[in-house]
C-alpha cells in the first residue's frame, strides 16, 4: 500500500481501559482527532487527580491536527481537552450541550481563544480531505453523537458511546434511517463502543427509571435524596418531572450536578419549571415530604455531598428517619467498596437506601449484545475495531462481530498506541506510535511518574525515617547527631529502644566510612541506608523510607 492510498487509526486512549477515550484518524498530512477524555486513578495511583491521554504523537504532528471531534460532554470523553489545548489549539466540534460542558471547563483552565464549532445531527462539513458527517445516537447524556468520515478510501463510523434505546427521554431517538444509508453506501471502518459487550440481550430504556421513581415517589412520605452522575440529564429531568407530579421542591447539591442543570437549563435540553427548585439552606422551611434532595456522590467519592451527608459532615443535610435515599447507579469497576461503605454510612444514619441493580433505579448508557449485533448488522463494515473497553470487552466485541459473518482477519483487537492502516483492499497493523497515562496531580502535568508513585507507595505502607547528622567539613567527625524523627513507621515515644538501636547503627555505618577515608555524601547516605535498612527489618519486618540528611560546618 502506498502512503496516498492507506488511512491510519491510532488510539490514544480508551482500549484496554475504561476512560480516556482518544482516537486519532491520520490520512496523508491531515489528523482529525476524536474525542479527548480523561479517567480517574485506581487505588494504586497514591494522590493523583486525573489521568489524561498521551499525546506525544500530536505534539510530534502538531502542524497536521487539523481538528478535535467530540461525540458527546462525558469526561471520559471531553475531561482532558483543556490539556491538549493548551499544547495544540485546533477548532472543537460539537452539539449544543457538549460544547456548553466544555466552555465551562475551559473557563476553569482560563483557555479563551479556543474555537468552538457547533454542529447539528446530519450536518456535513469538510475539514481538510475529510467530509465529516455527524449523526444522532441515543447515551445517558442528551446531544450525544456518532461521526462518520467520508475519506477518498472510503468511510470511517464512529460509534462514540451508543445505546438503541427506542423510547428516550426527550424523544430523540437514533438516526436509524441516516446509519442504514451509510451501511448501503459500505463502510470501510467501523469503531464500535464495546463497555457492555459482555452483557446479554438489551440495555432498558431511560424511561424504566422514570417508572421506577413515579412508584417509588409515590409510597415515600419523608425526604427523597437521589444520587447519580451529574451529566446524566435526562436522570435528572425524571426526576425534576416526577417531583413536580407529586408536588415536591427540588434542591440541587454539588457543584458538577448545580452547573450541568444550569448548563442545560439554559441550552434548552432540560425542562424546569418555575418554583420548583429551591437553595440548600431553604430546605428546613418546608415539610419533608416536599422534599427533593439530587446530589452528587453516586460512586461513594470521599468529599461528595452524598458521603458528607452519610458521615453527618454536610452543612445542611442531615440523614432523619423516614428518609429515603436513591442511587441511580452502578459503581464504575473499583468503586464498590466506597460505594458500600456509604450504603452501610446511610443505613446506619436511619434512611432506608435503594441500591440493588434490580431494584429499577438505573440502566446502562450502553448497548448490550443484541443492540451490537443490529448495529454490525446494520453497518457491515468491510473492517472493525472494538473500542472503549476493557480487553475482555473488545474481545466480546470481536466475537460478536465474527459470530455475525465478519472474517476474524478484518477484525482488529488493537490497544492504545497501535497503528491500524486500512487500504480499499487491505488493512494491516503497523507498529505503533507512544501512547499511555499522562498523571495529573494539581497543578502538575505529567511530572510525576513511577519512581515518584513507587515513593508514594513505600511511604503509604511503611513510613518514612529522617536521620539528620551534623559533620566537621574540614576533620569529618560528628559534631551533632545522629538526630532520628519517624513518620508512618513507628511512634517515637513508644519506641525509645529502637530508636536508641537505630543511633547506634547509624554511627556503625558513619564509623566504617571514616576509617576508609570516604567523603563523598552520595557514598555515606547509601552506607546509612543499607546499615539501618538492615537493622530495622530485622528488627521489625518493615521496610521504611530512610532519608539520612547530613549537614557540613
Amino acid at each position: 500500500m502506498s502512503e496516498e492510498s492507506r488511512v491510519k487509526i491510532i488510539p490514544l486512549g480508551g482500549l484496554g481501559e475504561i476512560g480516556k477515550n482518544m482516537t486519532a484518524i491520520r490520512y496523508q498530512d491531515s489528523i482529525l482527532v476524536i474525542d479527548a477524555g480523561l479517567m480517574f486513578p485506581e487505588e494504586e495511583l497514591l494522590g493523583i487527580d486525573i489521568v489524561i491521554p498521551d499525546i506525544t504523537y500530536l505534539m510530534e504532528n502538531k502542524d497536521k491536527v487539523e481538528a478535535i471531534l467530540l461525540t458527546h460532554g462525558h469526561e471520559d470523553h471531553v475531561g482532558g481537552l483543556p490539556y491538549v489545548l493548551k499544547e495544540i489549539n485546533v477548532p472543537v466540534y460539537g452539539s449544543r450541550l457538549t460544547l456548553g460542558i466544555v466552555e465551562e471547563k475551559l473557563k476553569e483552565h482560563n483557555l479563551g481563544s479556543v474555537q468552538l464549532q457547533t454542529v447539528r445531527p446530519r450536518d456535513l462539513i469538510s475539514i481538510g480531505p475529510y467530509e465529516v458527517e455527524f449523526i444522532r445516537v441515543s447515551h445517558s447524556i442528551p446531544d450525544a453523537l456518532a461521526i462518520a468520515l467520508h475519506t477518498p478510501l472510503g468511510i470511517i463510523l464512529h460509534t462514540g458511546d451508543i445505546k438503541l434505546d427506542q423510547t428516550p427521554v426527550d424523544g430523540e431517538v437514533v438516526d436509524f434511517r441516516k446509519l442504514a444509508e451509510l451501511g448501503e453506501k459500505g463502510v470501510l471502518v467501523m469503531l464500535g463502543d464495546s463497555t457492555n459487550a459482555d452483557k446479554v440481550g438489551f440495555t432498558m430504556s431511560e424511561k424504566v427509571v422514570g417508572n421506577t421513581f413515579d412508584e417509588l415517589f409515590g409510597k415515600c412520605e419523608g425526604r427523597i435524596i437521589v444520587t447519580t452522575f451529574a451529566s446524566n440529564v435526562h436522570r435528572i429531568q425524571q426526576v425534576i418531572s416526577t417531583a413536580q407530579k407529586y408536588g415536591r421542591k427540588v434542591a440541587v447539591v454539588g457543584r458538577s450536578m448545580v452547573n450541568n442543570v444550569r448548563i442545560s437549563s439554559q441550552l434548552g435540553y432540560m425542562n424546569i419549571p418555575d418554583g420548583i427548585l429551591i437553595e440548600m439552606e431553604d430546605i428546613g422551611k418546608y415539610p419533608t415530604g416536599e422534599i427533593v434532595i439530587v446530589t452528587t456522590g453516586s460512586q461513594g467519592e470521599p468529599m461528595s455531598a452524598l458521603t458528607r451527608i452519610a458521615t453527618a459532615d454536610h452543612r445542611w443535610v442531615a440523614i432523619e428517619p423516614g428518609d429515603t435515599v436513591i442511587i441511580s447507579a452502578t459503581p464504575i469497576p473499583g468503586n464498590e467498596k466506597l460505594v458500600a461503605k456509604t450504603v452501610d454510612l446511610l443505613f446506619r444514619q436511619g434512611a432506608e437506601v435503594i441500591y440493588e441493580k434490580g431494584a429499577g433505579v438505573h440502566v446502562s448508557g450502553h448497548a448490550s449484545q443484541e443492540e451490537l449485533k443490529i448495529l454490525l448488522n446494520l453497518i457491515r463494515p468491510r473492517y472493525f475495531i472494538p473500542v472503549h473497553g476493557e480487553y475482555r470487552h473488545l474481545m466480546k466485541h470481536a466475537k460478536l462481530a465474527e459470530s455475525l459473518g465478519i472474517p476474524r482477519s478484518r477484525i482488529f483487537v488493537a490497544e492504545n498506541g497501535q497503528i491500524i492502516e486500512v487500504g480499499k483492499k487491505k488493512a494491516v497493523t503497523s507498529g505503533k506510535v507512544t501512547a499511555g497515562k499522562v498523571l495529573v496531580d494539581g497543578l502538575g502535568v505529567g511530572d510525576v511518574g513511577n519512581i515518584v508513585l513507587r515513593d508514594r507507595k513505600q511511604l503509604s505502607q511503611d513510613g518514612i525515617m529522617i536521620v539528620v547528622v551534623t559533620i566537621n567539613k574540614e576533620s569529618g567527625e560528628v559534631v551533632a547527631g545522629p538526630d532520628i524523627v519517624s513518620r508512618g513507621f513507628v511512634y517515637v515515644r513508644e519506641s525509645e529502644k529502637l530508636i536508641e538501636n537505630a543511633k547506634e547503627k547509624v554511627n556503625e555505618a558513619l564509623e566504617v566510612c571514616s576509617k576508609r577515608n570516604i567523603s563523598e555524601w552520595a557514598v555515606i547516605k547509601a552506607q546509612v541506608r543499607e546499615k539501618l535498612g538492615k537493622h530495622l527489618y530485622e528488627k521489625t519486618g518493615r521496610r521504611p523510607m530512610i532519608l539520612p540528611i547530613i549537614v557540613e560546618v
